[in-house]
């Protein structure tokens, strides 16, 4: 289908579609149409099934290794020992499943909430049908407030203005006309066109739909964002390289434990079993579990505070971000025009209190009769309504119109006008509409006046010379801030026909500065993200000079920023945007693709980038990032599709909650593999020691599989559950290539390690050398063994701050996890299927408490590790 509608008369383009505007299409030829062109509606991937997602879970190398681990138990006869490590990995699968799952119907579930209804003419008659049932030649019926349906060549209009913020990024609406236009306009340009994804803002119109479908311009992005390649996230990437080197390691571990077995001529079946074991051993089989816990948990913290997680590691990569590209309109503004400034013929220029629809701030000389006279003529040439909150609402005054003109109706109530009051004093009589030619509206009223209101060149045009050169200087300063700007005039007149009659007899009664405010609560959020490392980037369609001035107020740009549009964007080369990056603080006028190149560019520096955006336009970007965030009540179903996480309230400060869970979430990773690694390479160590000393084995098989799954599962899944330690957002980005074993975590297993494997290798040969029962001894050593796990699940809570001062209470689920623990630990020593099963015997009280005392060590030597730590980096100690 032709792309060119826009250079077609209104007759050809009705002509083309063989339909006649006035009547619509009939029954028949709606049916021959959907069969030749299918449903309005974007290709949808097809829904992933349990198994898929199920299927995912077992992509990773340490799962890999486990089930190596489970199948040469299986061959060599040990079928509980495989059991047990094939439930570790099936549980893992399960909750990974179970929370991916939730997450896709919670997206199905907002997609069903979006269904669009449309207004159509066919066989003469109006209907209300599904926007999927649109087919080319349909009749759309608009009005204000109407969503656009498909993309369609208007037939009338009557001050017809569409919002197409989500397709073109540009904030205020745009006015419609009739009429072929040049085939070289851009999209933005196309004002005989109305697109799908858009919304009329005021006035009415009839329009052919000459696109449905993947054929729309939301069609044309939705293919873009499809061939966007989706990046790694870090935490897949850090995983990936730690579960390599295991393997390797792993590998190395069953060869040397192979070799030194052979060596002590032991029997090849117990050789392979204790090979077996120590693998076991030295892959921290709890990871995955917990890891997956982790994020989950992540995830529903942050829908709990408006965000809707679509991949449990996009909590993780959230905060490891350093860089935010933020859409600008309705992301970090409100989408609400407000009026700020008024200027006088006087030279007076007043300042207007107050943000958004609500009628609430001071207007500076209100007071004043000149004022009060530009302040009617605000309220009586305008067509927008403003309508009070709903019973049992808060603070939701909503305009029903033209937002700029809903923000002059706002300001008028600022200043004490009763606008139904005046309006029915002053009844309309007669009116000019607005035009894009002309960029004036002019309205008479019963009072004998002429109101007029519009662009400041077009209205000084009508008033006498000498009253034009202070205004436009004025009109341009204010322009200069990045404020719109509307002149108004009064001719004292009993008829109103034409522009020309009322040239030369205007009168000027002032200027209206307005903008877009900035949100509240983002420029909180900004702030907080640069404390956190984080730098934000405006990507917007508006202006640069607007773009510029709201980044200013918000704190994105500093007196030295840069604003970059898309004509210069494309002027650049790879080189010179790369070295541009680092000065820029806002990219305006932007299309889609020059988004997902400035994103490729940032991450072609190194940089973590999260996309916030709740447009079509944005769709292809948030699919590059690293993390896209679309907005839930906003945002398009493409923009949703495309993003990895949906912020179901609009509101850009979720975006800092979102950075800190994210940074909660590493850090109790971090605090996990620092456990699980000490332990497990304590485990691998003290077997070495009894192997290479010549004595028995210390830990029967299933001991180390008792410690592995059950010692540690108990506590390592609620170590994850620890809550903020407080800093998280005054700390650096996590880099990319970070490594999960960071050398200062490899310090702190340095010494944990060998002292958890050196007290119980102690212990174990010294109560041999008493000539105390073999049973027994390797009974004491696995319950010394899970002791100093206990302590030392308690070290890993923080790298700085003493476990004394922590408390348990910090983490009643860490607490709890202990005590289940202690319970397991005494019940497999005192109860008897389990003592049989598990090899052991009952322990007296005296030798626990002995043992509880050597265990103490463990604490006790990284308390002192962490005083030192405190002294010489002035850490805080509590």
């Amino acid at each position: 289908m032709q792309s060119t509608w826009h250079a077609l008369s209104e007759a050809a383009a009705a002509a083309a579609l063989q339909v006649e505007p006035r009547q619509g299409l009939n029954a028949a030829q709606v049916a021959e149409r959907r069969a030749q062109h299918g449903r309005n509606a974007l290709p949808e991937p097809p829904p992933r099934s349990m198994v898929s997602l199920a299927a995912h879970q077992f992509r990773s190398p340490l799962i890999y290794l486990l089930l190596a681990a489970a199948l040469l138990a299986l061959a060599l006869g040990h079928a509980r020992d495989a059991g047990v490590i094939l439930l570790v990995v099936l549980v893992n699968a399960a909750i990974g499943t179970v929370q991916e799952g939730r997450a896709e119907r919670s997206m199905s579930a907002l997609r069903r909430l979006a269904a669009l209804q449309v207004r159509v003419l066919r066989d003469g008659q109006e209907q209300a049908l599904p926007a999927a049932d649109l087919v080319p030649g349909d009749v759309l019926l608009l009005a204000a407030g109407d969503a656009v349906g498909a993309d369609a060549r208007l037939m009338e209009c009557a001050q017809l203005q569409v919002a197409e913020a989500t397709l073109t990024g540009e904030s205020a609406p745009v006015a419609k006309a009739l009429g072929p236009l040049p085939e070289a306009h851009g999209l933005a340009d196309r004002h005989n066109m109305v697109f799908a994804g858009t919304q009329v803002s005021a006035g009415r119109g009839r329009a052919l739909v000459v696109a449905i479908g993947p054929h729309t311009e939301v069609g044309g992005i939705a293919r873009l964002t499809s061939a966007a390649v989706e990046p790694p996230t870090p935490l897949e990437q850090r995983l990936a390289r730690l579960g390599r080197a295991l393997v390797v390691a792993a590998l190395a571990l069953f060869v040397l434990v192979l070799l030194l077995g052979l060596w002590r001529q032991l029997p090849l079946s117990l050789v392979l079993m204790v090979a077996i074991s120590q693998m076991v051993s030295m892959v921290p089989e709890g990871l995955p579990v917990a890891m997956t816990i982790a994020l989950a948990v992540g995830m529903q913290r942050m829908a709990a505070r408006g965000a809707l997680i679509r991949r449990l590691s996009a909590v993780e990569t959230l905060g490891s971000t350093t860089t935010i590209c933020s859409d600008k309109t309705g992301t970090l503004t409100r989408n609400e025009m407000t009026a700020v400034a008024l200027w006088l013929p006087t030279g007076q220029r007043l300042s207007v209190q107050g943000s958004g629809y609500a009628p609430v701030g001071a207007v500076e000389g209100s007071e004043q009769a000149q004022v009060q006279t530009l302040l009617r003529a605000a309220l009586l040439c305008n067509d927008a309504e403003l309508l009070p909150p709903e019973e049992g609402e808060r603070n939701t005054w909503q305009v029903l119109g033209d937002p700029t003109e809903g923000a002059l109706l706002v300001l008028a109530a600022k200043a004490g006008l009763d606008l139904a009051a005046e309006r029915n004093q002053a009844r309309r009589r007669a009116e000019l509409p607005f035009d894009s030619e002309t960029q004036m509206m002019a309205t008479l009223h019963a009072d004998g006046g002429v109101w007029i209101k519009g662009a400041p060149e077009a209205v000084l045009g009508l008033c006498p010379p000498a009253a034009r050169a202070s205004a436009l200087a004025a009109a341009a300063q204010l322009a200069g801030q990045a404020l719109r700007v509307l002149a108004f005039a009064r001719v004292a007149a009993d008829a109103l026909e034409d522009w020309e009659a009322l040239r030369g007899r205007a009168q000027l009664l002032g200027l209206v500065g307005q903008i877009d405010p900035p949100r509240d609560e983002a420029r909180a959020a900004v702030a907080e993200c640069q404390r956190a490392g984080i730098r934000v980037l405006m990507v917007t369609g508006d202006h640069k000079l607007t773009g510029l001035a709201i980044a200013r107020q918000l704190g994105i740009a500093g007196p030295d920023s840069r604003a970059l549009d898309g004509q210069e964007l494309a002027c650049l080369n790879e080189g010179e945007l790369q070295e541009l990056l680092p000065e820029v603080a806002v990219f305006a006028r932007v299309q889609p693709a020059q988004k997902l190149r400035i994103v490729e560019a940032l991450q072609a520096r190194g940089e973590v980038v999260a996309m916030t955006g709740d447009g079509v336009n944005d769709a292809p970007a948030l699919a590059r990032a690293d993390v896209g965030v679309a907005m839930g009540l906003s945002g398009t179903e493409v923009a949703k599709s495309a993003a990895k996480i949906v912020v179901t309230d609009d509101n850009f400060a979720s975006i800092v909650g979102a950075v800190e869970q994210g940074r909660v979430v590493y850090g109790n990773l971090k605090k996990l593999i620092l456990y699980l690694f000490a332990t497990s390479l304590a485990e691998v160590l003290l077997l070495l020691l009894a192997l290479m000393s010549g004595l028995p084995l210390p830990l029967a098989a299933v001991q180390i599989l008792w410690i592995n799954l059950v010692t540690e599962g108990t506590v390592t899944v609620n170590l994850v559950m620890d809550p903020p330690d407080g800093d998280e957002m005054r700390r650096r980005p996590v880099p990319r290539n970070d490594r999960l074993l960071s050398p200062e975590l490899l310090r702190r297993v340095a010494l944990m390690t060998p002292l958890i494997a050196g007290l119980s290798f102690a212990w174990f040969a010294w109560r041999l050398s008493q000539g105390a029962d073999e049973t027994l001894v390797r009974t004491e050593t696995f319950t010394l063994l899970a002791m100093c796990q206990w302590f030392n699940v308690l070290n890993c809570q923080s790298a700085t701050r003493s476990a004394l001062r922590l408390g348990l209470l910090r983490n009643p689920w860490l607490l709890g996890g202990l005590s289940l623990s202690v319970l397991l630990q005494a019940a497999v020593l005192y109860w008897t299927p389990l003592a049989t099963l598990f090899h052991t015997q009952a322990l007296p009280a005296p030798t626990l408490l002995q043992m509880l005392v050597v265990a103490s060590v463990v604490l006790l030597a990284e308390e002192g590790r962490k005083a030192w730590a405190r002294r010489h980096t002035g850490a805080a100690g509590a």
